[in-house]
């Protein structure tokens, strides 16, 4: 079966072809226009959402210093407490040996 198509069928037929493929290219680059704008607002969210998280971070890391005391610094600074408490103590009781006290 033979076809026989006539110049302006041939154009008309090609140019179709032609523009049919133009649409059908256009339409995937917008949806892989649309798949990497989402994928992109995806991470923009992430991105504050790490920012909120790093500047919590910075946050306590700045008020650490002034609500922790590490342990060692703790039983220094009681043992310095204790030491002159137990120095006042020997004070009050040479003075009431001095004075004649009970």
């Amino acid at each position: 079966m033979k076809m026989t198509l006539e110049l302006w069928q041939a154009l008309v037929l090609g140019t179709s072809l032609v523009c049919a493929f133009f649409v059908i290219l256009k339409m995937l680059l917008i949806q892989f226009s649309q798949r990497i704008q989402t994928r992109m607002d995806a991470l923009v969210d992430e991105s504050k959402g790490w920012r909120h998280v790093e500047r919590d971070l910075m946050q306590l890391r700045a008020e650490l210093p002034e609500r922790y005391v590490r342990r060692e610094d703790y039983v220094r600074n009681q043992t310095i407490i204790e030491g002159k408490l137990d120095l006042i103590g020997s004070k009050i009781e040479l003075m009431q040996i001095k004075v004649g006290g009970p």
